[in-house]
C-alpha cells in the first residue's frame, strides 16, 4: 500500500490495518467520512524508525472505508464493534485509543463501555455533547449525492465533476469514491449519513447518546486535544467532560482548526509519544 501501512485483516466485524511491529498497542478512531489510513502518518512517526515505538491499529469505523454498514446508526453499536475488533487482535491487550471527531465521540464511549480494554484515552477535538446538526456536513453530503456515478468515465473526470472548492476537502471526500470495473460507488455509505443529516436538529451522529450519563466514569488518563482555532471545544464543555472522565487534560495546539492532526502533526506525535510512554514503560 502506497501509506505504508499493512492489512491485518477484518478481525471480527472491522477492517483495520496495522503499523509497527512492538510496543504498546494503540488504536486510532477517524472521524466522519474518513478511514483508518488517515491516521497513517501520525501512527508510522509514533511507531519511529525501527517499528517498535508502538503498534498502532488504524479502524476503519462501520459505514466507512472497507467496514460493514449498518442500517442504523448508532455510538453504542459503533463502540461495541471497535470493542469487539480489538479483542479480536489481541484478547490480552489494554489500548491507548484515539479518536477524532466522530471516533472521539465513539472513543469516549468505548472506554465507558469496555474500561478494561483502554489503558488511556485521547480525545481530538470534540466533546461530550450534542451538536445539534450536520449542518457542517450537509453540504458535502449533498455534493458527494450529486455527482452522477453513472456517468463518470475516470477518476479525473470525478474530480472535474466534483465542485467543491477547498482543495484538501475535496481531496478528503474523494477517497471515498471507488471503482469496480465500469461501476464507481462511495465507499462511505452516504444514504445513511444524507438520512441522518436530514432529521436536522434530531441528528444521531451530531448528537450524544442518553445512556452515556448512567456509566460509571472512566478512572484512566485521558488527554483532550483541541484546535484554538477550532469552534468544536469550548470552555463550558468541560464540566462535563470532567464528570465522565475525572482525569482529563486538555491540550490546546495554537493555529490548529477541527483537523488537529492534519494542521499539526509533529505537535500531536509529539503529545501522543508523552501520553503512550508510561505504558511502554511497563509493558
Amino acid at each position: 500500500m502506497s501509506d505504508g501501512a499493512q492489512p491485518s485483516g477484518r478481525g471480527p466485524s472491522l477492517h483495520t490495518l496495522s503499523v509497527g511491529t512492538a510496543g504498546p498497542r494503540v488504536a486510532f478512531l477517524h472521524g466522519l467520512f474518513g478511514q483508518g489510513r488517515n491516521w497513517s502518518q501520525i501512527a508510522k512517526a509514533l511507531a519511529g524508525p525501527g517499528g517498535d515505538g508502538a503498534r498502532s491499529t488504524l479502524v476503519d469505523l462501520p459505514d466507512h472505508g472497507r467496514s460493514p454498514w449498518t442500517e442504523e446508526f448508532s455510538f453504542t453499536a459503533y463502540a461495541d464493534a471497535v470493542a469487539a475488533t480489538l479483542r479480536g487482535i489481541d484478547a490480552d491487550a489494554r489500548w491507548m485509543v484515539v479518536g477524532h471527531s466522530l471516533g472521539g465521540k465513539t472513543a469516549m464511549l468505548l472506554a465507558l463501555r469496555h474500561p478494561e480494554l483502554v489503558a488511556r484515552l485521547v480525545v481530538v477535538d470534540i466533546a461530550p455533547k450534542s451538536y445539534g446538526s450536520l449542518d457542517r456536513f450537509s453540504g458535502y453530503i449533498a455534493e458527494m449525492e450529486r455527482l452522477p456515478l453513472d456517468d463518470l468515465t475516470s477518476r479525473g473526470d470525478a474530480e472535474a465533476r466534483f465542485e467543491e472548492p477547498n482543495r484538501g476537502v475535496k481531496a478528503f471526500l474523494m477517497q471515498n469514491l471507488r471503482r469496480d470495473g465500469d461501476t464507481w460507488h462511495w465507499q462511505a455509505n452516504l444514504g445513511l449519513f444524507s438520512a441522518d443529516a436530514a432529521k436536522g436538529t434530531g441528528s444521531v451522529i451530531a448528537g450524544w447518546p442518553d445512556a452515556a450519563a448512567d456509566l460509571a466514569p472512566y478512572d484512566g488518563p485521558v488527554l483532550w486535544i483541541a484546535g484554538s482555532e477550532s469552534e468544536y471545544i469550548r470552555d463550558e464543555d468541560l464540566p462535563a467532560m470532567q464528570a465522565l472522565f475525572p482525569k482529563v487534560r486538555q491540550l490546546t495546539v495554537k493555529g490548529a482548526s477541527h483537523w488537529v492532526h492534519t494542521d499539526a502533526p509533529e505537535v500531536v506525535v509529539e503529545a501522543l509519544r508523552r501520553f503512550v510512554r508510561p505504558l511502554a514503560e511497563t509493558s
